[in-house]
């Protein structure tokens, strides 16, 4: 597998780009190879595959699991959409910071986004099928997120959108709101 691996402007995660094999009749390519991604220094297992379809619009997040927090690989099978990673781990030296890219099935590129990142998107094309690659099972009562428009955090999202948004999103608190115990901690590049 050639997969061509770029570094973001936050610690560990990573954005993937594979090789597509394409000709008249469309294209090729591989999803996954785990030799390919250990490489790379992705070795976790991954537990769970998630796959949503959202509407022109539609942002979720910003999301993250807590304290069984999941390290996600997530990537776009059809449309386009703008993803969003945030460290959340109190003591990172890049706490609150955050790094945006577009995904789509175009260039088919994958943002690995390890454990104590939470993770939005919002829809660009008419229609988004999204698909996440989980390192811990889902678990409901850890759910967690913040304000996806939290100015504190000050994602730049795209200029154009008309955000539609779930109830439980537009009820979510900002980042500074919640308590220490909510979050990761960074330990050196380790959660606890």
């Amino acid at each position: 597998m050639s997969l061509a691996v770029e570094e973001t402007s936050l610690p560990g995660v990573l954005l993937f780009k594979p090789r597509v094999f394409g000709d008249h009749r469309g294209f090729f390519l591989e999803l996954f190879r785990e030799g390919a991604y250990a490489a790379a220094g992705l070795t976790q297992p991954f537990v769970q595959d998630n796959h949503s379809r959202s509407a022109r619009g539609t942002v979720r997040g910003l999301h993250y699991q807590h304290p069984d927090a999941q390290g996600k690989l997530v990537f776009v099978t059809r449309g386009r959409v703008f993803d969003v990673a945030v460290d959340i781990r109190r003591g990172s030296p890049t706490f609150g910071q955050w790094f945006g890219t577009i995904l789509d099935d175009e260039t088919h590129c994958q943002l690995w986004l390890p454990a104590g990142y939470a993770h939005g998107f919002c829809v660009l094309s008419d229609v988004a099928d999204f698909m996440y690659k989980c390192t811990e099972v889902y678990k409901p009562e850890q759910d967690a997120g913040f304000a996806w428009n939290d100015p504190d955090v000050g994602v730049v999202w795209p200029a154009d959108l008309a955000p539609i948004i779930s109830a439980k999103d537009a009820a979510a608190p900002r980042l500074r709101d919640l308590a220490p115990d909510q979050l990761p901690i960074f330990t050196g590049g380790k959660l606890s």
